[in-house]
């Protein structure tokens, strides 16, 4: 049997253009035929070696004012519930740590999917204990099991070396993707993504 073309999401939970690609990859790439691999990440150091002490959208106003206008019709385009964050960027170090420790897990999905929502469509907490232990619940997982292995040194340690990937890839801003070393970068580039897995986009000779 011939191997699906891999398709790599790299996303952070606290990015909004994140949350959108989020919540329509799966059902995207099955349609494509395409296998995704979800890739967590903390952009917070990716800004800073960039020499930005927050997101662009905070630290540029007028962009700020873009983007959530952007997010509306984003949001309203796709048929995804929306409400401005009332805290932006929120933390999230404890769901990205799940999230790794969960790599491979067929529920990871969906427990990424539900803490976007959290975030972006009912402005609520996604960092504390108590938040990401109602998430795994909600997707049917044993929170207390998650996270205690989310909190064993060698889950941090690959979360610290998955973000030093990304900057090492050249990784700016989330959500970006990959195939091979094929970088794609923003929501708006997933089923260009798509097709170059597919083989179906047009390459460009090199």
């Amino acid at each position: 049997m011939t191997p699906r073309p891999v398709l790599e999401f790299w996303f952070d939970f606290g990015s909004n253009y994140s949350y959108l690609a989020a919540m329509r990859i799966d059902r995207l790439a099955a349609r494509a035929g395409v296998q995704v691999a979800w890739k967590p990440f903390l952009l917070g150091p990716v800004f800073r070696a960039l020499g930005w002490p927050s997101s662009p959208s905070v630290v540029q106003r007028e962009k700020g004012r873009y983007v959530w206008r952007d997010m509306e019709r984003e949001a309203a385009r796709l048929g995804l519930p929306f409400r401005r964050p009332s805290q932006f960027p929120r933390a999230a170090l404890l769901a990205h740590r799940v999230a790794v420790a969960a790599d491979g897990q067929p529920w990871l999905p969906e427990f990424c999917q539900a803490l976007f929502l959290r975030n972006f469509a009912a402005d609520q907490d996604i960092e504390d204990m108590e938040a990401v232990s109602e998430v795994l619940s909600a997707v049917g997982q044993h929170s207390g099991v998650w996270i205690e292995r989310a909190q064993q040194e060698d889950v941090k340690l690959r979360l610290r070396r998955q973000t030093e990937e990304a900057q090492a890839r050249g990784i700016f801003g989330a959500p970006t993707f990959f195939v091979a070393d094929e970088m794609f970068w923003g929501n708006d580039r997933l089923e260009q993504a798509l097709a170059w897995a597919t083989g179906e986009a047009g390459r460009p000779e090199r």
